[in-house]
């Protein structure tokens, strides 16, 4: 034990002797969580939408009403004489509305009045959305000014039971905030180990009475104490940037932070083990940590929408894992009986890489 506290002490001297290094450790994770959350949004505003009434009619401009007053949709006029395709072609407008000559009268003698959307569908998903928030709207009024054959008998009520606003935050914040400490904590552990077997310091390591577990088990309680500041840290951002709270009980949130920061820093030493090469080794960090928990952990696309073929790398993503938990905590707040799973997971992920880790050193102890 004395071993390894000795390894501590050594490991966050060095640390603390480069300030620009700790400083940096310390205040990128809250610039990236602070672009990451400022830049990425799921809803869609102020989409540009040339409207041509070619009916110009009371009803008519009262339907182009309803869309200006949507939130979704920026209403542009369009002259009679002009060619909606054409502001589709210049990039003018994401969508084209035409209400036809008629418009009132048909809907008067409630024979069917139609209106024609064209979608700009190079963006499938924007598309989609705005086909949605246009059968939406369009149903809105039909409610306010179509025939009483046209409003539906039954009008269901909806309600969100977690997130009643709806605000995008909510699912937004947690992620983010995972996301944020998936990439630091490993690359720093992955830059302290391959430094010395890039440097061949790691020689006197192999010449000394520490064992390979005391030496990485050290590195790693060093590291951990960084990543807890950077935890601390970025949950205070979290707190303030969205808005978030704990919903029911924490421990779940707290015991898998423990263990997600452990996993973390684990994955970095074995990464550094194995790659004794600080420029390849931050390669593989930016690679695995960031980029795999950006795309495969949830934070954006569900799990389950990811092709099954690509879906099992997910389960060693230790990001998707904490994010369920985040989530959990700050908008649901089910508690243990909802996330059991995740610290039991982030043990199994913690296990596997150091025994890796470790793996690797007494092999080379062993060699040297």
């Amino acid at each position: 034990m004395k071993r390894i506290i000795a390894q501590t002490r050594k490991e966050l001297t060095q640390t603390f002797r480069d300030r620009l290094t700790l400083a940096l450790a310390l205040v990128l994770p809250l610039v990236q969580m602070w672009l990451i959350g400022s830049a990425v949004s799921l809803s869609v505003k102020d989409l540009r939408v040339v409207v041509q009434d070619m009916d110009q009619t009371p009803l008519s401009r009262q339907y182009s009403e309803v869309l200006r007053n949507s939130l979704t949709f920026q209403v542009v006029p369009l002259a009679v004489q002009e060619q909606p395709e054409r502001a589709l072609d210049r990039g003018d407008a994401h969508a084209a509305v035409v209400i036809p000559e008629g418009f009132e009268r048909d809907l008067r003698r409630d024979v069917g009045a139609e209106v024609q959307w064209l979608l700009d569908g190079a963006d499938a998903n924007t598309a989609t959305n705005m086909r949605n928030h246009a059968n939406t709207v369009t149903q809105a009024f039909n409610r306010q000014h179509g025939p009483e054959s046209a409003r539906p008998a039954v009008v269901a009520r909806t309600r969100f039971w977690f997130n009643p606003g709806n605000d995008e935050d909510q699912f937004i914040g947690p992620g983010t905030f995972a996301v944020g400490l998936a990439l630091f904590p490993p690359l720093l552990a992955a830059l302290a180990v391959s430094r010395e077997g890039e440097q061949k310091t790691i020689l006197q390591v192999y010449v000394s009475s520490i064992s390979a577990h005391e030496y990485l088990l050290g590195k790693i309680i060093a590291f951990i104490i960084i990543a807890a500041a950077e935890w601390a840290l970025t949950l205070v951002l979290a707190l303030l940037m969205f808005g978030l709270w704990f919903k029911g009980d924490p421990t779940p949130f707290l015991v898998s932070s423990f263990l997600f920061l452990f996993c973390s820093v684990a994955f970095g030493a074995m990464i550094g083990a194995r790659i004794p090469d600080r420029a390849a080794a931050i390669q593989a960090i930016q690679n695995t940590c960031f980029l795999l928990s950006y795309l495969l952990s949830g934070f954006i696309f569900p799990v389950q929408n990811i092709p099954v073929y690509v879906r099992w790398v997910s389960y060693l993503i230790p990001a998707r894992y904490y994010i369920e938990v985040a989530r959990d905590a700050f908008v649901r707040g089910g508690g243990w009986p909802a996330v059991w799973y995740v610290p039991v997971a982030l043990g199994i992920l913690s296990t596997v890489y150091f025994v890796s880790a470790w793996a690797r050193m007494r092999r080379m102890q062993v060699e040297a």
